[in-house]
C-alpha cells in the first residue's frame, strides 16, 4: 500500500491497495474478484492465514484485507457470474476489478442505432476517442461503496480517480451478492 493515503477510509484504502496490486500485473488482465475481510477478525480467527498474508500482530494494518478469489470465468457474462455468488458471514465486503473501453459523453450522440451488443462493442473499440480504463469497485455489507478508476493513458498511482458513485451499476451488482 505504498501509495495509499493513510487518512483515507478503510474501504478507500482497500480499493487503492487492490488497484496498486492489479496495476503491478499490467494491462489486458482478466476480471479479478476479492473478498474484503476485517483485518482484526482475520488475525483473531485465522492467525496462520494472517501470517501468510504478512499481517503481523501489532503492526498498523488496514481495517480491511483484500483476499483474491478464484478466477472470474471469461466465457460467462459478468452479471450472470455475480448472481451466483454468496459470501459467508466472515466476509465484510467484496471488490472487483475489470478493464473496459469507454467513450466520453460527447460520443453518445454518435452511437449508431440498432447495433447488437457485439457490433456496439466493435464500434466502441474502433472509435478514435475510446479510452481503456481499469475499474476497481468495492462494496461492504453495510452499503458503503468505493471505486478507483485508472486510465491506461495516465497509468500512474497519482492519476487514479476515486469516489463512491463512479461505477454505480457494478456497485449494485456487487451489493446484490450480499442479499439473501
Amino acid at each position: 500500500m505504498s501509495n495509499t493515503p493513510m487518512a483515507a477510509s478503510p474501504l478507500t484504502r482497500a480499493v487503492l491497495e487492490i488497484d496498486e496490486y492489479v496495476s503491478g500485473l499490467g494491462w489486458d488482465q482478466p476480471a479479478r474478484l476479492f473478498a474484503l475481510v476485517d483485518t482484526a477478525r482475520l488475525r483473531a480467527e485465522q492467525p496462520s492465514l494472517a501470517d501468510r498474508l504478512g499481517l503481523a500482530e501489532g503492526e498498523a494494518a488496514p481495517g480491511l484485507t483484500p483476499i483474491e478469489q478464484e478466477e472470474v470465468p471469461a466465457d460467462r457474462p459478468l452479471d450472470e457470474f455475480l448472481a451466483t455468488i454468496a459470501w459467508p458471514d466472515s466476509v465484510a465486503g467484496c471488490a472487483l476489478t475489470v478493464e473496459r473501453l469507454m467513450l466520453p459523453p460527447s460520443a453518445e450522440a454518435q452511437v449508431p442505432q440498432g447495433l447488437d451488443e457485439a457490433k456496439l462493442a466493435q464500434w466502441v473499440a474502433e472509435h478514435p476517442e475510446r479510452q481503456e480504463v481499469r475499474m476497481t469497485v468495492a462494496v461492504l455489507r453495510d452499503g458503503a461503496r468505493e471505486s478507483a478508476l485508472r486510465l491506461r493513458e495516465k497509468d500512474s498511482p497519482t492519476e487514479v480517480l476515486t469516489g463512491s458513485g463512479l461505477v454505480p451499476g457494478l456497485a449494485e451488482a456487487l451489493a446484490a451478492t450480499f442479499e439473501e
